[in-house]
């Protein structure tokens, strides 16, 4: 896991802490929304959003990118009173995997892990992202569950499509959330509010990265709302209308 040491990397990036409200709205029937759990919250030293994305009615939960403080999301996941499911990564960069070793430990090593397969080498080598920084990071366990665009998943009565989006890395992935009472897509760094994700990394492209923006993210409802990976959210229709890197 990480020190205190701060990431020049990351210094374009305004990162900032917080924690959305759970919506509890209970099914009435077949075909209605689920009782949505979502806990957003910065993980860190480079404050890397970690989510818990959860159904209260089927108490069942999932969580995705474990940046950091492993122990920390383990007693949310606790606090919730959900059932953890599995653990999911948006891509492999180190501020969204560096907690996972502690966290899978923590909730009892048997959860499948789920990555894009075009991100596994970059996750392997994790303590050497780390190093390059001075810091040291736990390898992660392997991933077992490797995602494919188009592939869903099911958390309880909410249904999370993989949607391919590389430009920032070759593996990175958003998860498009339906069954909830309201559109909702995790995106990890592919878009921020009022920014996108850098794409001056190893594997990272900036018209490779548009294009995830446009086909898979422009593409959903304006009134989508997004988690990004670092910072508040936002929506698409507000990106859409007015992201100075990438409009509509």
């Amino acid at each position: 896991m990480f020190g205190t040491a701060t990431l020049g990397w990351v210094s374009a990036i305004q990162n900032s802490k917080f924690k959305t409200q759970n919506s509890q709205k209970r099914r009435a029937g077949t075909g209605m929304s689920a009782s949505l759990f979502l806990d957003v919250f910065a993980v860190g030293p480079i404050q890397a959003n970690c989510v818990l994305l959860g159904d209260v009615a089927a108490g069942e939960l999932v969580v995705i990118d474990p940046g950091d403080e492993g122990e920390r999301i383990a007693e949310k996941v606790r606090a919730s009173g959900l059932q953890p499911t599995m653990i999911l990564h948006t891509h492999g960069h180190l501020d969204h995997v560096a907690g996972t070793a502690e966290l899978a430990q923590l909730l009892g090593g048997l959860l499948p892990i789920g990555l894009h397969r075009d991100e596994i080498d970059l996750y392997r080598n994790a303590p050497m992202q780390g190093a390059m920084f001075g810091l040291e990071v736990d390898a992660p366990p392997e991933p077992t569950l490797l995602l494919e665009h188009g592939q869903k998943l099911k958390v309880g009565g909410l249904e999370l499509e993989v949607r391919h989006t590389p430009g920032h890395s070759p593996g990175g992935v958003c998860f498009v959330v339906s069954g909830a009472d309201a559109p909702l897509v995790i995106v990890g760094d592919v878009l921020f509010a009022g920014s996108i994700g850098r794409t001056d990394l190893m594997g990272g492209s900036f018209p490779v990265l548009e294009q995830s923006i446009r086909e898979q993210l422009y593409t959903l409802p304006g009134d989508t709302r997004v988690v990004c990976g670092h910072g508040p959210n936002t929506t698409i229709g507000w990106e859409r209308a007015s992201n100075p890197f990438v409009s509509g």
